[in-house]
């Protein structure tokens, strides 16, 4: 039997009924429906990055994924949302399979969606976050190490897998994330005793993502060295390319950034519709579930919408590029089928040279 024909089954296989053990991760302004359908329907996980929605455009998302394919996906949501009560009931009343969650839920969210028959899985990045969610009962976790893309920690992956593992993996399912690429990658992930890999990047550089093609090539352009972790954007670390765009950014003093960062709540106002309450709730929210000063709070309305301005719009001279630091390994744009299944393919044969030593 080719090792291609022979699926790796895992915890979290079972617990989230896919084929693979792998998750396309909830990407804002990446992960919509047409990613999300592509990955369930190759055997993955697809999440939705709700962030960048509205309770209706993420209601309709939903139902548009649904009614393109019958397998298990999942929304991502911040817990620290200002609306997260009634994304949580969305995601409940929509009968939406799995809960990928930013941040530490509140225990009573946990509880809720539970009740709701939904798998709980938020995303840690030390572990100390993951004993603490683990406490609150959550089914899985996607543990993030500092190769990963958009905000990341400061511990790497092949260090904190393991770690994590030790520290909750008797009881919940764990994923890694961060320089996930490949079936070597997976192959990696299950000996450091994770039951899967999540990975960001990867599928955003597919035939099926939407980031424009302009953008798609200044990733696959960019090398190993060729990203930086810059708290320019909104004021916490988040690894991006290092462009000339982020250069300026970072050679900005405070009060330009504070200039830039009024105008994007402005443009966030425009574009996500919230009022002017609605977003002062947003970054008292933002503000209350984290350790960020108040003007910090407002420079995080850069992050959406200069994330919007590069791979919506396709700006690459006012807008920022989210990634993996594995964007250097990554060489072309496959299909979502494709990817999935070589990288199945490709742990298959890891595992077996192995088990042959």
């Amino acid at each position: 039997m080719k090792s291609a024909e022979r699926p790796i089954v895992t915890r979290f296989c079972d617990l989230v009924a896919v084929r693979h053990p792998i998750v396309q991760t909830g990407m804002g302004w990446v992960a919509g429906p047409r990613l999300v359908v592509a990955s369930a329907e190759a055997g993955a996980l697809g999440i939705l990055a709700s962030a960048t929605m509205s309770l209706e455009e993420l209601r309709a998302a939903i139902r548009e994924v649904r009614s393109r394919t019958t397998e298990p996906f999942g929304v991502n949501f911040r817990a620290d949302a200002a609306d997260v009560d009634a994304r949580v009931a969305l995601i409940i009343e929509e009968g939406v399979q799995v809960a990928s969650v930013v941040g530490a839920p509140a225990g009573r969210l946990v509880d809720r969606l539970k009740e709701g028959g939904v798998v709980v899985m938020p995303t840690v990045a030390q572990r100390r976050h993951a004993e603490k969610v683990a406490a609150l009962g959550v089914d899985a976790l996607i543990a993030q190490g500092s190769e990963g893309g958009g905000h990341t920690g400061s511990v790497p992956t092949s260090l904190l897998v393991p770690d994590v593992v030790d520290a909750v993996g008797g009881e919940v399912v764990v994923l890694a994330a961060g320089g996930m690429h490949d079936g070597r990658s997976l192959a990696a992930a299950l000996a450091w005793g994770a039951d899967g890999i999540a990975m960001g990047t990867r599928f955003l550089l597919t035939k099926e993502s939407t980031v424009p093609d302009e953008v798609k090539a200044r990733y696959l352009s960019t090398g190993l060295s060729g990203t930086v972790v810059s708290r320019a954007v909104d004021g916490a670390p988040q690894r991006v390319i290092a462009t000339g765009y982020v250069e300026r950014l970072e050679a900005s003093g405070s009060l330009a950034r504070l200039f830039r960062a009024l105008a994007s709540a402005r443009a966030f106002r425009r574009d996500s519709g919230l009022s002017l309450p609605g977003i002062v709730r947003e970054g008292l929210a933002m503000k209350r579930g984290s350790e960020l000063s108040f003007a910090q709070v407002l420079m995080a309305a850069n992050a959406p919408m200069m994330t919007k301005a590069a791979l919506v719009d396709g700006r690459l001279d006012a807008g920022v590029l989210p990634t993996g630091q594995v964007v250097g390994r990554i060489e072309d744009l496959e299909s979502v089928s494709d990817l999935v299944g070589e990288v199945v393919s490709g742990a298959r044969a890891v595992l077996d040279r192995m088990q042959s030593l």
